[in-house]
């Protein structure tokens, strides 16, 4: 399209003013989210060009986002926050941000090394993707540079995150399997790792106090090392019908752990996952699982973001997104054996 696009070309194609169309592009008050996002949409297939460097001259913003991933949640076999990270950064695009990934590695993570962009300072703040470790997030929020948690949170309820309801759905999962008949039933997580694997842990066993259900000390079964490494599953002395997984990374490590001990999925046991990533097709059969809505979960992460932005002392606390069970093939029904 036309490089000389302008203002006017944009608002009489949609039948509006150019001041309307002005106070969307520049994300000024007075305009409707829909009208907003429509203004944008239109003007980016029109090739208006947004002139960030203008606003960011006269504004003091970089109109740049730090996106951080621990090193531990990356990796070839790790596409869960690779996947969630380039939602985010299309959420950021329709604000006229850019997310500018940065890797944590294991060492600067262990060192309290604080990100390169951060020292640079070439981001309007940080939205940090995956748990960080308490004394690194603790130095990070002592900066106070904008942050906002995504997919975990801390022991500190004013600090802003966005959150899938991790309890709950693995609570549904596990009410679903006891109603088809399952009481043996295991957890398999290490639930010291993260505040997402303790609150599926504890979503689990809410099910199974509710129901009347105990289980043996080996039922919950860990899942990778100290430093977030994944580590071979050891089975319980008493296979139990069915296997709740944190993630669908480990149901999938567990299918096939099974499948190669010469057991069935699921005729001999039922496994179940949370995330709905690949690995919930990859496994065979396909899993059962708890769906991540990682786009809703990446708007309330930039919107409270480009708040927090606009006014520093901006709080929202802690939000939770509701998931969705995926109900697939992985799930034997015991009710008539």
């Amino acid at each position: 399209m036309s490089e000389n696009v302008t203002m006017r070309d944009i608002a009489e194609r949609l039948g509006v003013s150019s001041v309307t169309v002005s106070k969307a592009i520049n994300d000024k008050e007075g305009v409707s989210e829909e009208l907003r996002k429509k203004i944008k949409d239109l003007a980016a297939e029109m090739g208006y060009r947004f002139n960030t460097l203008a606003k960011s001259m006269k504004e003091g913003l970089f109109y740049n986002i730090g996106i951080i991933i621990p090193e531990r949640f990356t990796g070839a076999t790790q596409a869960f926050y690779m996947q969630f990270y380039q939602i985010l950064n299309k959420v950021l695009e329709e604000y006229d941000y850019s997310g500018i990934l940065h890797i944590l590695s294991v060492e600067d993570e262990e060192e309290l090394v604080l990100p390169r962009i951060y020292r640079e300072k070439k981001v309007d703040g940080f939205i940090i993707l995956g748990q960080l470790n308490i004394q690194y997030m603790d130095m990070f929020l002592d900066t106070g540079v904008s942050v906002v948690l995504l997919d975990f949170y801390n022991d500190q309820p004013e600090v802003d995150c966005v959150i899938t309801d991790s309890f709950y759905g693995v609570y549904d999962l596990t009410n679903y399997l006891i109603k088809l008949g399952h009481r043996d039933i295991a957890f398999v997580g290490d639930i010291r790792a993260t505040s997402s694997i303790q609150d599926r842990f504890l979503g689990y066993y809410k099910s199974m106090l509710e129901h009347d259900i105990s289980f043996p000390e080996d039922y919950v079964i860990k899942d990778r090392d100290n430093k977030g490494k994944y580590i071979d599953l050891k089975m319980p002395a008493k296979m139990p019908t069915a296997f709740v997984c944190n993630c669908d990374q480990i149901a999938y490590h567990l299918v096939t752990t099974l499948q190669k001990q010469g057991y069935s999925v699921p005729e001999d046991c039922s496994v179940v996952g949370f995330d709905n990533d690949i690995f919930a097709t990859l496994a065979q059969p396909n899993l059962t699982t708890v769906e991540v809505n990682m786009e809703e979960m990446s708007r309330s992460a930039a919107s409270m973001m480009m708040r927090k932005i606009k006014d520093s002392s901006s709080s929202h606390g802690r939000v939770t997104v509701k998931g969705k069970i995926i109900y697939r093939d992985s799930v034997r029904d015991l009710r008539n054996i």
